[in-house]
């Protein structure tokens, strides 16, 4: 029997959607499954670009779809900008190959810009665009200077007829989809004026002779590319934004862009672990299954358990996003945590998998060996691990100590237009953001074993940030900092899966086993935490007091190795 947790394309049905939504799903499903695994790692394993992909979305409509507000649909009632539907394609484009996901993913980077711009000419270009099947491409880092906006070298040399246009010359470095972009959404600043007033987002159109395509710098399907620019003929109608609203539509475009990259984790290890499991069932050593083996049981259950914690958490995000406004602006804390958490719990749950099945993860006829090269990628993507915890210790005191009042937020699965996505606003204030109340989650699984257990080292974490928090001095010490980040990261992630489980009634077994996973992480944390150089004597002390053991129940855990073990032969790709 499938488990209802985890997406499985033979039984997979998008019910709790529209009727569009759920054919397109289902197509894109169908039409991977029709391709089959053969042509699906071969194309991977030779890098073919995915021109019969885009032609299938093309036909389908499946990215204009998808990708067009309502606002920009003139009247086409299917087309919205949906999270929760966004999420679901993510899923499924890990599941079959991180490269499709790719294409898809930097079109929506290059949306971002368009969609915040009042340039209605842009605006409806780009809708026309993605009716035509297009892809877009997302012009911000450049090689000297990767990501950092403030040191943009793609300048703008004012047109000398008077007419408002530019000339744009310079070179942009790690822009997927640079080879085939209808348009690409380009971040520069004007010669002529000083600081971020300085500051434009143009469209640009990758098959214009000032446009020159210079390589692809990784070795992939998916084209990530160098291009330059010479004396590009930027018009009025061209340009997105300018000045701090170009600087602020950069930040808001990651914001929205990053939060693909959970769901496309969490659909490469569902992959994975159908294989995996699959293949430890069938392998016999010593006369005994592998998975008669404790140690194989623990790391496969580890897996399991933190790839459910993973659809939990995002699944439940997608509710803050899709409820956000001026007034909740929570989603800024949940998205980098699905951007750094969620993906990198994705490879832990590789790495304990890999450690089952060993050699079997290198052959070349699995699609192991893609999933296990693959989920390095997304913690790195949109920001380093690093950055993103740096982003969400700006959250951590209001968090824990200064909660607000907010209405419950609900299970978002409507067909509603996610449009406040697009009117953020400026990308300033984090600080001031304010959170509902953590602690009503965790009371309501007070009777869960590990959960109760897991809650006392975040009440720990109050006191530490209420009597021991880094000082002015240490606080300069981002080593020191991050390790405090993934304390504080565990609670929150904790939280959001509590919500999810209460909503969606999940087996507290399983919750009792993945929460005996997260008192081991935050044991592991707080360990990490005591060895630091600039912890002091009281911060050590508090550390070595915050650790503690899972309550271990047998019973528990073999309820949940059966789920586990019933995922054995329960999808298999077809050749």
């Amino acid at each position: 029997m499938a488990d209802p947790l985890l997406f499985n394309p033979r039984t997979y049905d998008p019910a709790h959607f529209d009727p569009e939504t759920r054919r397109l799903l289902r197509a894109t499903v169908d039409w991977f499954e029709d391709r089959g695994k053969r042509r699906l790692i071969e194309d991977y394993r030779s890098r073919a670009w995915l021109a019969d992909f885009l032609a299938f979305s093309a036909k389908e409509g499946l990215f204009a779809t998808f990708l067009t507000p309502s606002a920009a649909a003139e009247g086409q009632r299917d087309k919205r900008w949906d999270t929760a539907r966004i999420a679901a394609l993510n899923e499924i484009f890990g599941f079959y190959g991180l490269d499709y996901w790719y294409a898809w993913q930097v079109t929506v980077l290059g949306l971002g810009p368009v969609w915040q711009s009042d340039n209605a000419a842009a605006r409806a270009r780009a809708a026309e665009l993605l009716g035509q099947g297009e892809v877009f491409a997302f012009g911000l880092s450049e090689k000297s200077h990767g990501a950092d906006i403030y040191s943009t070298d793609m300048l703008l040399e004012p047109d000398t007829d008077g007419a408002g246009g530019f000339r744009a010359s310079g070179s942009k470095y790690y822009i997927g989809n640079g080879n085939a972009a209808g348009l690409v959404s380009v971040f520069g600043r004007r010669t002529d004026v000083e600081g971020p007033d300085g500051y434009v987002f143009f469209a640009a159109d990758s098959r214009h002779p000032a446009y020159h395509l210079v390589k692809n710098v990784v070795d992939s399907s998916k084209y990530v590319s160098e291009f330059r620019l010479d004396g590009y003929p930027v018009a009025p109608e061209d340009v997105l934004h300018t000045g701090r609203a170009a600087f602020d539509a950069a930040l808001n475009t990651v914001n929205v862009g990053k939060f693909n990259l959970c769901t496309a984790s969490i659909g490469i290890c569902e992959h994975a672990m159908y294989e995996a499991v699959t293949h430890a069932s069938n392998r016999i050593l010593y006369g005994r299954p592998v998975t008669a083996f404790p140690h194989v049981r623990r790391e496969l259950a580890d897996a399991y358990v933190r790839l459910v914690g993973m659809k939990l958490f995002s699944d439940r995000a997608v509710d803050y996003f899709r409820s956000a406004g001026p007034d909740d602006r929570r989603y800024l804390l949940f998205n980098p945590m699905t951007k750094m958490k969620v993906t990198t719990e994705g490879e832990k749950v590789i790495d304990l998998m890999w450690d089952v099945i060993a050699a079997k993860g290198f052959e070349k006829d699995t699609y192991f060996a893609q999933a296990a090269v693959e989920i390095r990628g997304l913690p790195k993507l949109e920001g380093t691990v690093h950055v993103n915890l740096a982003l969400i210790l700006k959250f951590m005191r209001n968090h824990l100590l200064d909660p607000a009042e907010y209405a419950p937020v609900p299970t978002r699965l409507d067909a509603a237009d996610d449009d406040f996505l697009f009117r953020q606003g400026p990308a300033r204030g984090l600080g001031s953001v304010r959170f509902h109340d953590w602690r009503p989650a965790y009371d309501a699984y007070a009777a869960v074993a590990n959960v109760a257990r897991f809650r006392e080292q975040a009440d720990a974490l109050c006191d530490f940030v209420a009597t021991v928090a880094p000082d002015e001095e240490q606080s300069r010490d981002l080593d020191f900092l991050l390790s405090v980040g993934q304390l504080f990261a565990l609670v929150v992630h904790g939280q959001l899966i509590l919500e999810q489980a209460r909503l969606t009634d999940l087996d507290e077994s399983v919750l009792d086993e993945l929460f005996s996973v997260l008192v081991r992480d935050f044991s592991g944390h707080a360990v990490e935490l005591h060895g630091k150089d600039s912890a002091t004597e009281q911060q050590q002390r508090w550390a070595l007091d915050a650790v503690r053991r899972p309550v271990v129940d047998e019973a528990r855990a073999a309820r949940v190795w059966e789920r586990v073990e019933a995922l054995a032969g329960a999808y298999e790709m077809a050749p």
